[in-house]
């Protein structure tokens, strides 16, 4: 399975766990490839929208370079959306971040298990704050 179908399962179950509890999901198919600014998904309810940017890995630690950061904040300013990055690892449930709890480093970004576990959110409390 090529990294991109994996990454794109990836969006796709995660549309499919809003959808069951009754938030509107749509995935953008090809974001970060467009000149645009534009989350992986939109996600909302009558009183919430969030913008959303999916990462899943085999790995301890997932890399973000400047770009993912930056077009996922100015879309969510100019959507008024809350930006959060929802990471899986491997044998692991989602995990939903805050930009502000994503570590930088001198190349860019990392969020690595262990934050991850310590500040994430998980499905559950993100649908319910």
């Amino acid at each position: 399975m090529s990294v991109k179908s994996k990454g794109s399962n990836a969006e796709r179950e995660l549309l499919h766990m809003f959808w069951s509890k009754k938030w509107a999901c749509l995935r953008s198919a090809g974001s970060g490839s467009m000149k645009y600014p534009g989350p992986d998904l939109l996600v909302g309810n009558k009183s919430r929208r969030m913008s959303i940017e999916c990462k899943s890995t085999k790995k301890n630690q997932i890399y973000l370079d400047n770009h993912d950061i930056n077009q996922l904040k100015d879309f969510s300013k100019i959507f008024d959306a809350k930006p959060l990055f929802a990471v899986r690892f491997a044998r692991k449930e989602w995990l939903f971040l805050n930009l502000e709890d994503i570590e930088k480093t001198p190349k860019g970004y990392v969020i690595n298990l262990k934050t991850a576990e310590l500040r994430g959110l998980s499905f559950e409390e993100i649908i319910s704050y």
